[in-house]
């Protein structure tokens, strides 16, 4: 099982799960921890290979990632803790993985708020994602992963999500990165399907202002999803507003989750 923590509030049930994005791991919710801790119960994970799963799990994980098996890496958490359903809250590849989790199973899904949401990948991160798989096994990750959070990240106000990605980044091994650059091969037919599909389910979209790879295509299928899906767009923020952002974050997330 991945690791997980547990922040509890014994005055309500309602339970907020975080999900963090490839790279990361869940010490990039410390801006969250306080604020939500006086409304919700917290789960905080680290998805398979990151964090406290690194050290954990490296050699446990044998087959092939897909997003299907991560997110029933998720499921397995809710089902040992008995958490019938709960809140969701990811950023960047994590909004994959809870996206996922409600196609497979929606009712454990209470609703869903994406931050730095991936919907689809323009031009220049399918040039990435080409430059990735030439040198994923000839050049250390590090200067791939770096290369990479410059390219989403690059304005000076992005400074600390760039240099925080890359030290949670450090912890993960060579094998682990290309394992998780290896679901890139399925990411584009994902991500059409999800765009196509309107779920049932509350989803708040909440993305940086200057998040320019990844914000208009929120814009299209939010137009799309108007039924089921909001978006917020914070200013002078990047991709991790989580983290640029935080007070209007956090703000705007437990407004959004108290009304549910």
């Amino acid at each position: 099982m991945i690791s997980y923590t547990l922040y509890k509030n014994e005055n309500t049930d309602q339970w907020i799960t975080f999900v963090h994005g490839a790279g990361g791991s869940s010490s990039i919710w410390f801006k969250q921890i306080r604020e939500f801790q006086k409304h919700f119960n917290i789960l905080l994970l680290d998805l398979r290979g990151h964090g406290a799963s690194n050290v954990k799990l490296k050699n446990a994980f044998k087959q092939e990632y897909t997003f299907k098996s991560i997110a029933s890496d998720v499921l397995e958490v809710l089902d040992n803790l008995k958490i019938k359903s709960s809140h969701f809250v990811g950023i960047s590849l994590g909004t994959i993985v809870i996206r996922q989790l409600a196609e497979m199973h929606p009712k454990r899904v209470a609703s869903m708020v994406m931050g730095g949401a991936i919907l689809k990948m323009n031009f220049r991160s399918q040039v990435l994602m080409r430059l990735g798989n030439i040198f994923k096994y000839v050049l250390p990750y590090l200067i791939l992963y770096r290369f990479f959070a410059f390219v989403i990240m690059p304005n000076k106000n992005h400074k600390q999500s760039r240099l925080l990605f890359i030290n949670e980044a450090k912890k993960l091994y060579q094998k682990e990165f290309i394992r998780w650059f290896k679901l890139t091969a399925e990411i584009n037919p994902v991500l059409k399907w999800f765009r196509q599909q309107e779920l049932n389910i509350p989803t708040f979209y909440v993305m940086g202002e200057e998040d320019y790879m990844f914000l208009p295509s929120v814009r299209a299928v939010v137009e799309k999803h108007f039924k089921s899906s909001t978006l917020f767009v914070i200013e002078n923020c990047g991709h991790v507003v989580n983290v640029e952002q935080s007070a209007i974050f956090n703000h705007q997330v437990i407004a959004f989750l108290q009304k549910k």
